[in-house]
């Protein structure tokens, strides 16, 4: 099985929401019954939520879901402030990273 980091994700969202496992679970809709076990799992990397369940759980504990992904610490931080951001927030920052780009600062797509 390929290593993730979902679970590293999920835990640190979990812990900062302050949610036991079973809250978090059937909050996100999962039955109460398999509620605790199932996100133990998730944790435990044993096994990986669907997509769907992932957005279902990102939505509770209102993270972006590309933040369950991200490999490094940094952009899981950055994820969560984009995540936070509106629109417009969003946009003026695309044109930045854009101007950023054009000034030789970074380098594009």
């Amino acid at each position: 099985m390929t290593k993730t980091p979902i679970p590293k994700r999920l835990k640190e969202a979990r812990d900062r929401a302050d949610l036991s496992q079973t809250d978090l679970g059937i909050a996100a809709g999962m039955d109460p019954s398999g509620a605790s076990a199932r996100m133990n799992q998730y944790e435990r990397d044993k096994h990986v939520p669907d997509y769907q369940t992932l957005r279902r759980i990102a939505a509770v504990l209102g993270c972006p879901v590309p933040y369950f992904y991200a490999e490094d610490d940094t952009l899981a931080e950055i994820l969560l402030y984009l995540g936070r951001m509106g629109d417009a927030g969003k946009t003026a920052l695309l044109e930045a990273l854009k101007r950023s780009a054009v000034e030789g600062d970074i380098s594009g797509p």
